[in-house]
């Protein structure tokens, strides 16, 4: 699963790597290194020929969700590859509402006996990471307000971040962008696969981040340790 993630990169970065048509609402972007589900986050939407930057809320709830917010009891803030063309949770915004989901960096923990030890994932290139997502507008029932929401889609894990868990985002590299918003369900579908062995870093970080409650501003919750454990993949 990706459960959390950071955010260091810049508006000037991301309107570079997408393209985004001037006047989207976001550009005063502050970094955030303790992302959680059920906030909002940033999500890349094209329409037609131009892309946007949209904060949405990261679990997805879809159009046809009649009920009040508070009795989604599904996490749905990862949809798994194997069967986001097939949940009824995922398979409408599968086909027609795919997106791409900027983060610097992602969490995952490694089950050492009773403990969970907390790695950081970045790109060795020290780019962003482009995940692959789906967005849905909801209508609140209770409210008639619409809100966007999003996933991020995972995958089995290459042999790099299978030492520390079972599954990692789908990262998308820059020639795979288009294909993942406007391909065929066949054509996103073959996007749909581990990241190379080559692209990722990790190391080993505090324990203080395994809290949801952890300050989303304190940048030394993706320090390294020290110690043996501390491996890139270089």
């Amino acid at each position: 699963m990706c459960g959390r993630f950071t955010r260091e990169y810049t508006w000037a970065q991301i309107h570079a790597m997408y393209s985004l048509i001037p006047g989207s609402p976001v550009s005063n972007l502050q970094p955030r290194y303790n992302i959680c589900p059920t906030t909002d986050i940033d999500v890349v939407v094209r329409g037609d020929d131009q892309r946007q930057l949209i904060p949405m809320r990261w679990g997805l709830i879809p159009g046809w969700w009649s009920k009040p917010l508070k009795e989604m009891r599904l996490a749905t803030f990862n949809a798994r590859s194997a069967t986001v063309a097939s949940k009824p949770m995922f398979r409408e915004a599968f086909k027609k509402r795919r997106c791409l989901i900027p983060a610097s960096g992602y969490y995952e923990w490694q089950s050492i006996g009773k403990e969970k030890q907390p790695w950081y994932f970045t790109r060795n290139d020290g780019e962003p990471i482009t995940i692959a997502g789906l967005h849905e507008a909801w209508i609140n029932p209770e409210t008639g307000e619409r809100t966007w929401t999003c996933s991020i889609v995972t995958i089995e894990p290459n042999k790099f971040a299978s030492e520390i868990h079972d599954r990692m985002p789908v990262i998308l590299e820059a020639k795979d962008l288009e294909q993942w918003e406007r391909g065929n369900v066949k054509d996103a579908a073959a996007l749909m696969k581990p990241a190379d062995e080559r692209v990722l870093q990790k190391w080993p970080v505090s324990k203080r981040v395994n809290s949801s409650q952890a300050d989303g501003d304190d940048a030394t919750l993706i320090e390294k340790l020290a110690g043996p454990m501390a491996t890139t993949n270089k």
